[in-house]
Formats: structure tokens, sequence, C-alpha cells
């Protein structure tokens, strides 16, 4: 998934024309240190080698954000910047504690001396767990650790918004299902409630701010934390068919997320409308399908995968997840992630009624009149 959506993104950058940052003869560097930071992340189990994996890729997508040399841009890097150091010094004391109470830094041989011990060591384990939870909840835009993504989505180009949303997402949801797979049958209840609730609580907060948002890059942003709420439901089921369920959701999310998220590179226009603070609001796609009708119809079939219509992909994703779970017992989660669907389907398909149902609205240049003065 890595190396493909890689592979998706390349012919975006490769439109200099619309990206002015891939002039940049570092830009392509930066790129492959990041794919091999992610690359590195998933090849191993080590603990110090993820933390270099991670920091590796971190880096460069820091400076890949800046380059779009955009004061919202700037911004975004250097919001992303602060939250990964924190997040990095989060893994790093989760991993120290780790070590301390295992002797080793395997994921594998922690996992075997803690259940040689029987978790004796609790208390160190529950605030390990604090520390890691807290580090792939950054990571991974969950709630809530959320707070940089609409704003680093938004100061970025909406291509690599998209990458962002899928490639460093996968390697983060790996390493996750690594380490917090054998905490989860560990049988120790308490592991599992704060991973449930913070799993249910990602889906159900980030569609509740996804309804309310005006701009579509904003709203596409709480829209991929509510897919990431989804995919951390399927380790904290932790069996062998929603481990497959995880890497066949986000396959076809990749897709289609990519997709919705070109659809914007394609459909931004040069004046903004009267009155328009943001790049992407709802309302600049009124009647698209006049003015843009092959953008319109591929950005309604990327709208009608994301809520999960059939028989659209992510359809059949949602409903291996929602069947994982209810034979790993996990009913009500099924249930509430039914009840999630729904609720995003609102925001997806209110983009599809501007679309469809709206008259295009007339852009108009902006005149800006002298004032006249007596000179003196």
């Amino acid at each position: 998934i890595i190396v493909a959506g890689s592979m998706l993104f390349i012919p975006l950058a490769l439109t200099s024309k619309r990206f002015h940052e891939y002039n940049y003869p570092e830009y392509f560097a930066l790129f492959l240190f990041m794919i091999a930071g992610f690359q590195f992340m998933v090849a191993t189990d080590n603990l110090i080698l993820i933390f270099a994996g991670l920091e590796t890729a971190s880096l460069a997508l820091y400076a890949l954000i800046a380059l779009h040399n955009r004061s919202k841009s700037f911004e975004a890097a250097v919001k992303y910047f602060t939250m990964g150091a924190l997040a990095a010094g989060f893994f790093a004391f989760g991993s120290m504690i780790l070590y301390a109470i295992s002797g080793s830094i395997e994921i594998n041989q922690i996992a075997s001396v803690l259940a040689a011990d029987h978790y004796a060591n609790i208390g160190y384990v529950l605030v390990a767990v604090s520390f890691m939870l807290a580090a792939f909840g950054f990571k991974l835009s969950m709630v809530p650790f959320h707070t940089w993504t609409p704003d680093v989505y938004e100061g970025s180009s909406a291509a690599l918004a998209g990458y962002m949303s899928i490639v460093p997402k996968i390697a983060g949801f790996i390493v996750a299902m690594r380490l917090f797979e054998f905490l989860v049958h560990s049988g120790v209840v308490w592991l599992q409630v704060i991973l449930y609730i913070v799993v249910v609580v990602t889906m159900t907060a980030s569609n509740i701010w996804a309804m309310v948002q005006t701009d579509v890059k904003r709203m596409l942003a709480y829209s991929s934390i509510s897919h990431a709420g989804f995919v951390m439901a399927a380790i904290l089921i932790g069996t062998t068919q929603s481990n497959a369920a995880l890497f066949m959701y986000w396959a076809l999310f990749s897709f289609t997320n990519l997709g919705a998220f070109t659809m914007l590179l394609v459909s931004r226009q040069k004046n903004l409308l009267a009155g328009q603070s943001s790049d992407h609001p709802f309302e600049k796609f009124s009647g698209l399908i006049k003015t843009m009708p092959m953008a319109a119809i591929m950005m309604g079939l990327f709208m009608l995968s994301l809520a999960g219509i059939p028989p659209f992909g992510l359809f059949w994703g949602k409903i291996y997840i929602i069947a994982s779970a209810v034979t790993g017992g996990y009913t009500v989660l099924a249930l509430i992630m039914a009840l999630n669907s729904a609720l995003a389907a609102y925001y997806y398909l209110k983009l599809i009624v501007f679309m469809f149902m709206k008259e295009p609205v007339v852009e108009y240049e902006k005149f800006y009149l002298i004032n006249a003065s007596v000179t003196l």
C-alpha cells in the first residue's frame, strides 16, 4: 500500500504547472527519504528502528509541506512539526518504560516477557500504554490527538494532503497492530476498554465535526479521521479476519480518498469567489456538473464510495470490518460502526447535492477604486 500510494502520487507530482514546489530538485529526494522511512517502520519490530524510520519519514514530510510556499503551508509545517515532536517524545518514553520492565526492545520479546510475568508490573504497563497510545494517536489522528489534522491538510497542496491521509497512516497502523495486538489479547480488561473508548470517540466525534464543515478539504480531513477509527476498530478486534479486513479497507480507501483529493486539485480556481475565505468551500462546487461534467461525475463516484454506498468499493470494506466485529463478539461496536457510516453519508451526499442539484456560482474579479485626494 505504501508503494502503490506513492506511485499514484507521482503522476500528480509531475504536473509542474499545477504544483510549483515540484520544480525544486530536493523535492523528490525528500519524497524518497519519506518512503524509505515508512518502509523501514513496517519492516521491523525493534522499537529503536521503528523510531528511526518514523523520524526519517516525518522530518522529510515536514519539509515537503513547507515547500508549498504559502503562509498556510508554513503554519501547517510548523504545527505538524510541533505535534510530531511531541508524539516522538511520547513514543520514546513508552519504549523506555517497556524496555525497563522487559529488558528488550523487540515487540515479540516484550510480549513474551510480560505474558510470562502475568503482567506483574501492571502500573508500568499502564503508563507505557498511555504514552504509546498518545504517540500513535497523534500520528494516526485519533481523537483527542487529532487537532492538527484539518489545519495541516488545509495548508498542504490537495495532492499531498491526500497522500498524507493514506501512506503515513498505514505505516502507523502496521506498527500499532503489532504493538497493541498482544495487549488486547493479554486478558487485562482495562487495556481493551481504553482502546474501545478511543475508537468509538474517534469515529463518532470526527463524523459530527465533518457534518458542520463549510470547506470540502477540511471535511475530507475529518472524514479521514473517522476512517482511521474504523481501522483501529479492526486492530481492537484482533482476529485474523479483522486483520485481513484492515488491509482490504485501507487499500480501497487509499484509492478513493486520493482520488477525491485529486478532484480538489482539478477543480481549483485562480480567483476566489466574493466573500470566499477558504480554497474549497462547498459553494465552489455548485453546479459543477454543468461547468466540469467529468470532474463532477468522478467526484460523485468517489463520494459515494467513501459514504459506503453499495456497490462501490468501501461498502465492501466496511461490511468486512463490521462482519469481523460481529464474529469476534463485538456486536455493540459493529452497531456503532454502522451508525457512523450512516452519519458519514450526510456530508458526502451534501457535496453531491451541491454538484448536481444547484446552479453554478458566477465568478467575478474584484475591482478596487483608488481614492482621489486633493494635492496640496
